[in-house]
């Protein structure tokens, strides 16, 4: 008999202790053909020793999970990674399977995959994927310049990416996102606008368009004398975000969060979920979770993650949620979005007034043109989505 750790036998609370909307589910795909320069997210090499192993014990915490919180609604899966397209089918079906098995899915549902070019290259591959239910497509561009292409450390090249565009529409996804980087070194203006207009005639759904950014212990961060010199001029990425961004309005993709367009009726439901503050549990190794008011993460080696689901300690050691945190955590999620804070929001949560708590940094930020206010939002320009750092931690923290 499995010793459930008690917090797990209450009905799914979100962090505000209402009763809980669909839970979101995101599994952890910790497999790529070689790291890119620039990523900073846990994963290894692929081998097919680890990776049987790795499948055994997803399954396991999937059922461990089912049991645990009652078989519960779930509004979402996303699969991650990683290149979760490394998965062969017949294995993906395996997860897809177990999931409908333990967890209880809703009608009309999203179920996305991230795919890499270089994995994802068969027509035939992405009807498997149809067939077994997923819906929604995160291709991995990146860029379509393959100077870039070879810069950023990518295993594909240009016209491969468009290629594996192709075929997914050819196979039937009517619901395809594009992730794109700006910043990069030596990157113009020009080279920028010329690569938005190359994807937008695609006429991708979503578009997903990142700023480089140096993190720690990536080829990037340990070669930063060497790249920081190449990467463009503070003015020129701000031209590259604020002027990317009103190319792709003006081609009916809406922003609807600071890194976020969409077509209409094609926002990303998963990750509005993360910015919503709605519950969500990872699966896999280095995967997080938030239920109800406590946070916790998985180990993350697959010695120490097998260990924990096998022995079923996954969420003992997890951190609590206080009412400080859950309120910086309104503040900085909500304003990454469009529609922005809403003030109400605030006050009924803290018993306080935001623009009165925080009068002098909002005066000064909307006599900068960083914030705006209207129908009881605080919203950020697109300057001030430029700086967004600073303004949330300005905002969230005393």
């Amino acid at each position: 008999m499995s010793l459930i750790p008690a917090f797990f036998n209450v009905p799914l609370l979100q962090g505000d202790g209402k009763e809980a909307k669909n839970l979101l589910v995101y599994i952890h795909v910790p497999f790529c053909v070689r790291k890119c320069h620039y990523c900073s997210f846990h994963s290894q090499i692929f081998n097919q020793v680890t990776f049987a192993w790795y499948m055994k014990t997803l399954l396991t915490e999937i059922a461990l999970w089912g049991r645990r919180l009652k078989k519960p609604k779930i509004g979402t899966v996303y699969l991650g990674g990683g290149t979760p397209s490394l998965i062969p089918p017949f294995q993906l079906e395996l997860i897809m399977d177990a999931l409908r098995k333990h967890f209880t899915f809703v009608r009309g549902m999203e179920i996305t995959i991230e795919v890499n070019p270089d994995s994802a290259n068969d027509e035939s591959y992405f009807k498997n994927l149809i067939s077994m239910g997923i819906n929604r497509l995160s291709i991995g561009f990146q860029s379509l310049d393959d100077r870039n292409l070879m810069v950023l450390g990518r295993p594909h090249s240009a016209r491969q990416a468009a290629e594996t565009y192709y075929m997914a529409r050819k196979a039937g996804f009517g619901n395809i996102s594009i992730d794109l980087m700006w910043g990069l070194p030596r990157q113009k203006m020009k080279d920028w606008n010329n690569e938005l207009k190359a994807v937008v005639k695609l006429k991708p759904e979503h578009i997903s368009s990142y700023g480089l950014s140096i993190e720690p212990d990536t080829v990037f961060g340990k070669n930063r004398k060497e790249i920081e010199p190449e990467l463009p001029p503070d003015s020129e990425q701000a031209r590259m975000f604020i002027y990317g961004a009103e190319f792709l309005e003006s081609m009916g993709y809406i922003q609807y969060e600071i890194s976020n367009f969409a077509r209409m009726g094609f926002v990303s439901r998963h990750n509005s979920g993360y910015w919503d503050r709605l519950d969500y549990l990872g699966l896999g190794p280095s995967a997080v979770s938030t239920i109800g008011n406590r946070r916790f993460t998985n180990p993350l080696f697959m010695d120490e993650y097998d260990a924990a689901v096998r022995g079923e300690y996954l969420g003992e050691d997890f951190e609590e949620l206080t009412d400080e945190i859950k309120v910086q955590e309104l503040v900085m999620l909500s304003l990454r979005t469009s529609r922005g804070l809403k003030l109400s929001d605030y006050k009924d949560m803290t018993g306080k007034d935001l623009l009165k708590e925080k009068n002098s940094i909002i005066t000064a930020l909307h006599q900068n043109g960083l914030i705006r206010m209207s129908a009881g939002f605080l919203r950020l320009t697109k300057n001030g989505m430029l700086v967004s750092n600073s303004i949330l931690q300005s905002l969230a923290f005393d």
